[in-house]
Formats: C-alpha cells, structure tokens, sequence
C-alpha cells in the first residue's frame, strides 16, 4: 500500500447512514469509495440496495457497483480480487481508499484473506438445492450449531456453502480459519451506529421508501431472470417475491421486511463485535462532521506514527 495512505472502512448496521456519510467523507478527504454490499454488486438491483445516484458517482467514484448480471455469481474471492485492483487504482491517484457497506464477511475478507475452504463443487450444489431453506438449516444444526446460529435460518447461500463444506470434507465451515492474523492493508476501521429506537425508525422508513419507488416493480423485472438468484435470498426481494407469487398480501411483506431487517441489523452489531480494530461511533450522540473531525485526526495520527 502506498506509504502514509490507510484504508479507511466504513460499517455498521443498515439503515445507519453510512453512504451518505461516506460521500462526504470523501469529499472531506479526497477519497473514492469502493462497496462492501454483497447485493449492490449486481446490475438492477438499485431501489432494493438503496445504490447511490448516478450523479454522486459521476462526482466520486463508486466500485463493486454494477459488477455482474443478475444471474451472474459473484463469491467473495470475487469481491477481493476486484476490491485489490480498486484500492490500487485509487491509491495511484493518491486518494483515500474508502470501503463502505454492512456485508461483515467481505470487510473481513478484504482485511484478513479469503477462508480456506475448499473450492465449490457444482455436484454437491445441484444436490443441495433441491432442498428447501428450512430443511437445509436444519441439517446445518446439526452439523455446525454455532455457525447456524451465527449466520440465522434465512442466509440461504451462506447455509448451502456451510453443508457443501462439510459434505466435501467432513468438517464443520468453522473448521477451517477464517483470518489471517496480520492485516493485508493498513486500516482505520470505524463502525457507524445509532440507538435502537432511532435505527428502527430509519429502518421502517426506508422500507417504507423502496415501496414507493418501485420495490414491487423492480422484483417483477428480477424474475424474468428466474427464481434461483442469489438476489431472491436478499432482503426485500424474498419478501416481496412472497407477496408475488400469492403467499401473502403486500402489507404483509412489508411487515416482514421490517422485521427481518431489524434482526438483520442486530447480526451485524453482533459480527462487528468480534472485530477489535475498530471504532464505535454512535450518529445518536454525535454529528457526522466530528466524525469526520475524528478520522481526519486518525489519519493525522496514523501519519506521525509511520
């Protein structure tokens, strides 16, 4: 990495604020921002991962953006590789590299490494699709219970690769190491939260706000793709597809939703816990801009120290 420049990485649970207090980050510091959403990485997927405008990325560069088609597959090993090559090209420009987004296991990768588990085997996916969600969650239970509870019954992807793992080798995913001890970047790392009332509010009014822009619209076009994406495993997609295909009314999908992000958002304050290097920072307490002050002053820091 280029000397005196850290990466900067910004996350917390959705709905905190983190893109648009990344977009002034950036422009406070002169950096681009590369995505850690595991979704925004698909084309189309605009109202259901809250992308940024295309007049923001017109003024700071987005990456992992708009990186593959729907139906397209995009593994974590994916993520860091193209995460590499922008970290590179914005340092080449003597900016700040941000990375920004709330998906624990690309930051985590993108830090420590890929985990060492075994490639993926098309035989044993075929075999373990044909099952549904919950039948598959519960085998995982009993095959690796503190890995099932971590990941909850609904990350379907995360369950499949979690019994591909074990069918290929026998062991449970938690087996094999899931970091390196030594950071591949120097880094500043901040977490980006606010209380629990406050989030929820932010939460359902988000929601609220993907409906009115065309959530149901938007999941009507992903199914033209099929039923077997990724993307129908996010959320707003999967419940929304619920209310398409009749299994229940248009409230009640967005009733779930809320629900589901909101145990979502709990996940990640529980992911983030394990991760030392970095920063708490309540926006219920304190304004973006001395946060912004406080990282200026970490990167002043940091500079002195190296």
């Amino acid at each position: 990495m280029t000397k005196g420049k850290p990466l900067i990485v910004i996350t917390g649970p959705t709905a905190t604020g983190k893109t648009d207090f990344s977009i002034q980050l950036a422009r406070e510091i002169d950096g681009e921002i590369i995505s850690a959403d595991s979704m925004q990485v698909y084309k189309g997927l605009d109202i259901g991962t809250d992308k940024v405008s295309e007049e923001i990325r017109k003024e700071i560069p987005h990456y992992l953006i708009d990186v593959v088609e729907p139906y397209e597959k995009f593994s974590v090993a994916d993520f860091v590789k193209v995460a590499d090559r922008a970290i590179e090209e914005i340092q080449e420009k003597g900016k700040f590299p941000i990375v920004v987004g709330g998906t624990g296991f690309y930051i985590r990768a993108l830090l420590y490494g890929v985990p060492e588990t075994p490639p993926s085997s098309e035989e044993v996916r075929k075999e373990l699709e044909k099952f549904s969600t919950e039948e598959l969650y519960a085998e995982l239970l009993k095959v690796s219970p503190d890995y099932a509870k971590k990941i909850g019954k609904n990350d379907r992807k995360r369950i499949i690769r979690a019994l591909e793992v074990y069918r290929l080798t026998g062991k449970p995913i938690t087996a094999f190491p899931e970091r390196g001890e030594k950071p591949r970047y120097p880094f500043l790392g901040y977490f980006l939260y606010r209380n629990r009332e406050e989030l929820y509010r932010r939460i359902e009014d988000r929601v609220d706000s993907q409906i009115r822009r065309g959530l149901v619209e938007e999941t009507k076009w992903l199914l033209k793709f099929g039923r077997n994406l990724t993307a129908f495993q996010a959320l707003g997609y999967k419940e929304i597809l619920e209310y398409l295909e009749g299994r229940m009314s248009l409230e009640e999908a967005v009733r779930l939703l809320k629900r589901r992000t909101k145990q979502f958002a709990k996940r990640q304050f529980t992911w983030f816990r394990k991760e030392p290097k970095f920063k708490w920072v309540n926006l219920s307490e304190i304004s973006e801009e001395e946060v912004i002050e406080l990282i200026k002053n970490d990167i002043k820091n940091f500079w002195e120290e190296t």
